[in-house]
């Protein structure tokens, strides 16, 4: 009688041992899903309404062709997502070349993908309605620039304009639609930016501006990837902004960051860019 006792008590563990090892196995999935969200900046190139509109469709491809989950962090202003990447806080982020080369240097962020459709380079806009018909007509007057630190909107046109002895009154718009709003409006002599920027406005403010001048050119923003993020999960995100790119329903989401032709990245391409001495126009944690 006791050992049929025993018996099925040595029955009855090995069934609860194995019920336990099925719900741990059935819990692994979760954990793992737990650890694929990444955190994924973008720098605040438009209002935060648009850049949610544009990315939010974009990180939900993502996430169905790499079974991560993308945690996408706003900030208001270029300052602070400046802050954020330089403190490694972004596990992924989209942003400008030279942002590219200082997250580089300070965190060891590394590109990943980039449009390969064409270069990237600053204007100078004026209103069509003024007298500003180029460079040295600023000369005394407002011109207004998204931050400090935007690569073509910013770095590279206030580098132009004291390559050119212009001496202005900088107004720090925050956005670069702000920028552009600031000449539409008459508050502003002339807006630093970009030409994918500009072509994303509406077409009552572009109706209101012209190009008086471009700057030279560079690879454009690139997607980064830090350290932390398993070289593993790094090629398949790489991977899935490719094959987005190849679909004609990927490529239109793309197309409104603005990526036309997502290629691959890697830091060989923004090497150059320490050449152009815009190291003296960037200011660490300015507005």
């Amino acid at each position: 009688m006791g050992t049929a006792s025993s018996e099925s008590t040595m029955k009855t563990c090995r069934f609860h041992h194995f019920l336990a090892c099925i719900a741990l196995a059935l819990a692994i999935p979760a954990v793992s899903l737990a650890e694929t969200v990444y955190k994924f900046g973008v720098v605040p190139q438009f209002e935060p309404r648009k850049l949610s509109a544009v990315w939010s469709p974009i990180l939900t491809e993502l996430e169905k062709r790499t079974g991560f989950k993308f945690l996408m962090v706003g900030s208001p202003r270029i300052p602070e997502f400046e802050a954020e990447f330089q403190a490694g806080r972004y596990d992924f982020a989209y942003m400008n070349p030279y942002h590219a080369v200082v997250a580089h240097g300070t965190q060891k962020y590394e590109p990943i993908v980039r449009d390969g459709a064409e270069q990237l380079f600053g204007i100078l806009v004026a209103s069509k309605e003024g007298t500003i018909n180029e460079v040295r007509d600023l000369n005394g007057k407002t011109v207004a620039f998204p931050a400090p630190n935007a690569f073509g909107a910013s770095l590279m046109t206030r580098a132009e304009l004291d390559r050119q002895k212009v001496k202005f009154q900088p107004l720090w718009a925050q956005t670069h639609t702000s920028a552009y709003l600031n000449v539409a409006l008459g508050k502003a002599d002339a807006a630093g930016g970009i030409m994918g920027t500009l072509k994303q406005q509406p077409q009552a403010v572009q109706d209101k501006l012209r190009i008086i001048f471009e700057t030279r050119r560079a690879e454009p923003h690139p997607v980064m990837a830090h350290p932390r993020v398993l070289t593993a999960d790094r090629e398949v995100v790489r991977k899935a902004f490719l094959d987005m790119a190849a679909t004609p329903e990927g490529a239109a989401l793309l197309a409104q960051v603005p990526m036309r032709q997502a290629v691959s990245a890697s830091f060989d391409d923004y090497t150059a860019i320490r050449q152009m001495g815009l190291e003296k126009y960037y200011v660490k944690g300015g507005d």
